[in-house]
């Protein structure tokens, strides 16, 4: 009996490694290895985050005191202030978190009559345009801005008209407001120099002060 059981022990003991390399040993680490997978929801959300960083829009001109400055050879000076609307159209991107640029075009026309002198107006301008801007909870976002630009002037007085394309320029500033991912309302104030147009006896100067309001649509490339 006592050989039996030695012959067993002896067993035991050379078969304990064989038993360990078929089944493996256990280790703590084991209960962490689990395959990595992505997370479907996630990967959902990532794909459709997409940005709209490029945006076309309408905006519309409330013209505050548009003044026409005629100045004649002699000195005489007729500086009229004509209240009226404009309407234009803009195109941009978002080139940062802070700063966007655009390329703006408007247009706006005034006739008035004044001492004896009629006057007629046909303006339009573009302009390249860049902005400095702050976002406050992806919704809001107040804004600066400059632009520079080419004008081109109709200017009549008393039914004779003399053409002109002159530099302008503006500054700006006003509030975003980002409807939802794609549309963006637009309000702001600005002054603009339009230029000026040399007639054949005086000279016209163009400049405003302008209260507008956009609406914008944003897209993705």
């Amino acid at each position: 009996m006592k050989k039996i059981q030695f012959i067993i022990g002896i067993l035991s003991v050379f078969a304990m490694p064989a038993i360990a390399n078929t089944y493996g040993t256990y280790d703590e680490s084991d209960t962490n290895d689990v395959p990595e997978t992505e997370c479907p929801i996630c990967e959902c959300i990532n794909n459709n985050d997409n940005t709209y960083d490029n945006y076309v829009g309408f905006r519309f001109y409330k013209n505050e005191h548009a003044a026409y400055s005629y100045t004649l050879p002699n000195g005489h000076h007729d500086k009229i202030r004509r209240d009226n609307f404009g309407f234009g159209g803009v195109v941009g991107n978002k080139l940062t978190d802070f700063m966007r640029v655009e390329y703006e075009t408007m247009y706006m026309d005034s006739n008035k009559n004044s001492n004896t002198h009629d006057f007629n107006y046909d303006i339009w301008a573009n302009l390249l345009n860049a902005y400095l801007f702050q976002e406050f909870a992806g919704v809001v976002a107040p804004y600066i801005g400059t632009g520079i630009g080419m004008t081109g002037i109709w200017g009549a007085v008393d039914g004779k008209t003399d053409t002109a394309f002159d530099m302008s320029y503006q500054i700006m500033t006003g509030v975003r407001f980002d409807m939802n991912r794609r549309i963006a309302v637009d309000v702001g104030f600005k002054y603009i120099n339009y230029g000026r147009v040399e007639h054949k006896t005086a000279t016209s100067k163009v400049d405003a002060t302008q209260i507008h309001m956009g609406l914008s649509y944003k897209f993705g490339l």
